[in-house]
């Protein structure tokens, strides 16, 4: 029994459903390909069939999977790719059961995000724009600078996801418009606001490109580069944006793109604002991706009752 006969007949088939139905971005499709390819290989040494398969075969499997050294938070994602494959067999009549309705997941402690404080943000962008009007400076150290900068600003300004950021087109540092429009997982789109220093580096960067690097700014991205893709990679993005923690005195360790991602939502909360006005501007489909960062909202809560209940001080 090979792998293909295990189960990609239904694999398949349940691709291609949420691809049609829920409209799952190229790289989701990737990684529930990858997922379920693990649990059909394992099938298949077992010479389980997929219409077959039992609770039991699930459980051995999620013990092989702990046995390989993977996290729970890998297995459970992993698991996750296979309830829903269940669920679609079941819902269309290919199993009379669904063997996952009974399998408990993988436990797990989900992590509290890396924050940044406002400070740190501080120091950061602080750093990024030296140098940026010296004339003395050597231009390529200030188009880094203008460029650098006017990242930082766009993704403490915006949440955006890093490839959301990096692929900007150079339309979006035209016109007057207050707002972005971003195309973001699964192809949905939504409205982010653009802030003033956002706006101004952006309006920077492009016109000391303009001036310097006539041919690049022509491109039709914000960020143009010479790489494959036509624009700055995440990868190279990641690693600029260590160099400049290290400069700002911060622990490279703890500084990511998406580390700024959650600084901008767990500050907007802190100071006051509403959860799901944050899930939109993150783009997130289901709020409960969102309240990792209820942590914040918890300790504004002690914070209240501890200054503001009038047993406080017995």
């Amino acid at each position: 029994m090979t792998t293909r006969d295990t189960g990609w007949r239904y694999g398949d088939l349940f691709l291609e459903m949420i691809a049609a139905e829920r409209g799952s971005a190229a790289n989701t499709l990737e990684a529930y390909r990858r997922d379920l390819e693990d649990f059909f290989s394992f099938l298949g040494r077992q010479k389980v069939e997929v219409r077959r398969a039992a609770a039991e075969d699930i459980r051995a499997w999620l013990a092989d999977l702990a046995k390989r050294g993977l996290s729970p938070a890998s297995s459970a994602r992993r698991l996750s790719a296979v309830r829903q494959l269940f669920r679609f067999l079941y819902s269309e009549n290919h199993r009379g059961d669904d063997p996952t309705a009974v399998i408990e997941g993988p436990k797990r402690g989900r992590p509290l995000p890396k924050v940044l404080t406002v400070a740190e943000v501080d120091r950061l962008l602080a750093t990024a724009g030296e140098g940026i009007d010296d004339p003395e400076r050597p231009l390529p150290a200030r188009l880094r600078a203008a460029r650098m900068n006017c990242l930082l600003e766009l993704l403490y300004g915006t949440g955006l996801r890093v490839s959301e950021l990096v692929s900007l087109p150079v339309r979006a540092a035209h016109g007057r418009d207050p707002m972005l429009t971003i195309r973001g997982k699964g192809g949905r789109e939504r409205l982010v606001p653009l802030s003033p220093a956002s706006k101004s580096a952006m309006d920077k960067w492009r016109d000391i490109l303009a001036a310097h690097r006539p041919e690049q700014a022509k491109l039709p991205w914000l960020f143009p580069a010479d790489s494959e893709i036509g624009h700055l990679t995440r990868q190279a993005f990641a690693r600029d944006l260590k160099d400049i923690a290290i400069a700002a005195g911060i622990d490279p360790a703890r500084i990511s793109p998406h580390v700024l991602r959650h600084a901008f939502a767990s500050h907007l909360l802190q100071n006051g604002a509403d959860l799901r006005i944050v899930q939109e501007l993150l783009g997130h489909a289901d709020v409960s991706t969102t309240q990792i960062y209820t942590h914040v909202l918890d300790e504004r809560m002690k914070a209240m009752v501890r200054d503001l209940h009038p047993l406080s001080d017995s």
